[in-house]
């Protein structure tokens, strides 16, 4: 266990390099929001189409340590190009290519987690992956914030390969022998063989349908939150911007290092919709407070809340999709789905969310934002029902869409 968390840990480096950081580092180059917005909507697009492929993958390859090592060689390589060439055409590029390779990041450690633990641990060891993760985001942030104000901006790519080490010495503390390939993508196994039911199993549960369209709102009003907020802090101050996005990010993952544990845990007892209504409704909240100060401490302060929404979602979005696919087979493509969707929200987010700034202003924007926010809560609460236990009883009989498996008697 102690591998698996330093992998998070070391994980959450890397993403952290070549995540929020890339707003600052080109509206400090003086790229205006639409532009800043093309580039992050081309990475994210890059990345939904990676997704749910990325995740058939990940359900089919025995060798899942190779797969995480192959695609974090691969971030590593790409994230220099930011650093060696800030060019429109090559940053684009780079964003692609990214955003390809991190579509297997997080789904082939939460498989590798599952195929370790089993179903029965797998919530608290969930919530314990995103302590570790948010942890290292923490770690991160200061390390990036610190190489931005002290060196430059560009820096903060090129320390990106290095980060890439400790994580492979993390992977490598995983013993192959200790993943359950059948666990880890939600199987089951009945006379020594694996059954996995069809791809209906993506079509026809109207509870999952139902989540995934929240999810895909939730993010719509989310992603363009926290790069529009570093835009807004670089402003006539780019030797600052580094580490006044720092300090949003720390304060971020601070609050999901707290509460990610405790939300894992809570989520095996008292239900996955109550910790959801929660997570959802802290979202317009967080967009109209952008708006009523100016101050950057309080702006700084209201990022509490963004750890707590994503806390919120990070470790409850994969317990219900764990939920609904229990021995289908089909987790880990589940999972790329649901990425796939929240991706093309979180994309669409970005360029929506620059042409708003550019037409009336960033109070306009973080409105707006909030109006999606406040419209994904309602349908949150019209449409998803509890699914703690869901996945416990006769899956096959309950969805209708494993005609595939050996279950009879239903």
């Amino acid at each position: 266990m102690c591998a698996l968390d330093r992998l998070n840990f070391f994980l959450a480096d890397v993403q952290t390099g070549v995540g929020p950081f890339i707003a600052v580092y080109l509206a400090a180059m003086h790229w205006n929001p639409a532009e800043v917005g093309l580039v992050l909507t081309c990475g994210g697009l890059a990345g939904v189409m990676a997704q749910t492929p990325a995740g058939a993958l990940v359900d089919a390859a025995r060798s899942k340590r190779l797969l995480l090592a192959i695609a974090l060689a691969v971030v590593a390589a790409a994230s220099t190009v930011f650093a060696i060439r800030p060019v429109v055409s090559a940053v684009i590029g780079a964003q692609v290519i990214l955003g390809a390779a991190g579509a297997f990041l997080a789904p082939t450690v939460t498989a590798i987690s599952l195929g370790i633990v089993g179903r029965s641990e797998f919530d608290r060891r969930f919530g314990r992956n995103q302590t570790f993760n948010a942890a290292g985001n923490v770690a991160a942030a200061l390390f990036m914030g610190a190489i931005g104000y002290w060196i430059s901006n560009r820096a903060i790519f090129l320390s990106v390969p290095f980060l890439v080490v400790p994580c492979l010495l993390a992977l490598r503390g995983i013993r192959p022998q200790e993943i359950d390939h059948a666990r880890a993508r939600g199987a089951r196994v009945v006379e020594g063989a694996e059954q996995a039911s069809g791809f209906a199993v993506l079509t026809s549960d109207r509870t999952l349908l139902a989540f995934i369209a929240c999810a895909v709102l939730f993010h719509f009003a989310n992603a363009a939150m926290l790069p529009q907020l570093g835009e807004m802090l670089a402003g006539g101050r780019s030797r600052l911007a580094a580490p006044f996005m720092s300090a949003c990010v720390i304060v971020t993952q601070l609050v999901m290092a707290v509460s990610a544990t405790w939300i894992g845990g809570r989520a095996a007892t008292w239900g996955r919709r109550p910790l959801l209504l929660v997570g959802f409704g802290i979202l317009p909240i967080r967009a109209v407070l952008y708006t009523l100060t100016g101050s950057v401490p309080l702006l700084v302060g209201i990022q509490v809340l963004d750890g707590l929404a994503n806390a919120i979602f990070g470790v409850v979005s994969i317990l219900i999709i764990a939920d609904l696919t229990n021995g289908t087979g089909r987790f880990n493509i589940t999972q790329g789905v649901l990425a796939t969707s929240v991706g093309v929200g979180a994309s669409l987010s970005n360029a929506f969310a620059g042409w708003l700034v550019l037409r009336s202003g960033f109070s306009f924007s973080f409105l707006g934002l909030a109006a999606i926010a406040l419209f994904a809560w309602i349908l949150l609460w019209v449409a998803v029902p509890e699914t703690l236990g869901r996945g416990e009883a006769a899956p096959a009989c309950r969805r209708r869409m494993a005609a595939d498996t050996k279950n009879r008697g239903c």
